[in-house]
């Protein structure tokens, strides 16, 4: 099916089914196109607890489709494809968090919303990486807090915060490859530029080292302070779906990638055809056992609730 019969399809079979399309700022470019809503995670969890719409249709990765089904029981959420996992929500297990428990009894668990619902479930709180600092700031300073599962996220909000935190030793393969060499290449081609990082990146301790004044900042804090800034070009640190949203929102701006070929395979695999077969033929249902949701939901009200 050519692309623009493809568009008006989806477009059809979204109203035939009052249905929603949220997409992740990783997406496609045609399939942030045809989204209700682009956004980070907690956008997309708000956005997703706002709607009044039956269906959701995620396009995005597995734990964000969870999210959103653990937050609206009473909808259903589509995943167009059931293989968009996360390598970071992959690295750790309840086993895990259930080990340091038992070292910690008085301690506090918060995990990044980048977990599956199984981790959720045992966490006291979740947090995006818009709003955890934010979140770790409030907790109480007399009891010990286990960061996961992202390691370079934690250590940022560590320094931030000035609080002990104890990191899972997770990362992201992409936010991970994104190195120091990269950014020294960037800041000689491209002396004048703004640099906004996100903190899953492995470089950032030594970008704030090479450049004091580079902005540590969420997907969606990225898209804010372009669009307010003075700068007119700006190095980015992060995948690089993130440019069609940024050259969108900011078209007057120039948008250089740390690392060209910083894509994450799972969010590329959500396509237009998949998101039209998702509405087409219901595919594919995510449920999360309620004794489950009910723990997590928890967590992510609480995530939900900050910023």
């Amino acid at each position: 099916m050519e692309r623009d019969l493809l568009i008006q399809e989806v477009l059809r079979l979204k109203a035939e089914r009052q249905a929603v399309i949220l997409a992740h700022s990783y997406q496609l470019p045609e399939v942030q196109e045809v989204a209700d809503f682009v956004g980070d995670s907690l956008g997309l969890a708000r956005e997703a607890q706002r709607t009044k719409a039956k269906v959701i249709v995620f396009a995005g990765v597995h734990f964000m489709a969870e999210t959103a089904a653990i937050l609206n029981p009473e909808k259903t959420v589509l995943l167009p494809d059931l293989e968009a996992g996360c390598s970071l929500a992959d690295s750790i297990r309840p086993e895990d968090i259930l080990a340091w428990k038992q070292d910690h009894p008085e301690g506090i668990v918060v995990a990044y919303v980048n977990t599956k619902a199984e981790v959720k479930a045992l966490a006291d709180v979740c947090v995006t990486s818009a709003n955890a600092v934010e979140v770790v700031a409030r907790l109480p300073k007399d009891r010990p807090i286990f960061f996961v599962p992202d390691m370079f996220l934690g250590a940022h909000v560590a320094r931030v915060t000035g609080r002990k935190l104890d990191l899972f030793p997770g990362e992201c393969h992409v936010h991970a490859g994104i190195r120091e060499e990269h950014l020294k290449a960037l800041l000689e081609k491209h002396p004048g530029a703004e640099f906004m990082i996100h903190p899953e990146c492995g470089c950032g301790s030594s970008c704030l080292f090479l450049k004091p004044d580079a902005k540590m900042l969420s997907t969606e804090g990225m898209v804010r302070y372009a669009k307010k800034a003075d700068a007119k070009e700006f190095v980015v640190a992060t995948e690089v779906g993130i440019l069609h949203r940024l050259s969108k929102e900011a078209p007057e701006k120039t948008f250089i990638p740390v690392k060209p070929d910083a894509i994450c395979e799972y969010m590329k695999r959500i396509t237009l055809e998949k998101v039209y077969l998702s509405l087409k033929e219901m595919r594919h249902v995510i449920r999360v056992p309620e004794e489950v949701a009910q723990k997590a939901r928890r967590a992510l009200e609480a995530m939900v609730a900050v910023g």
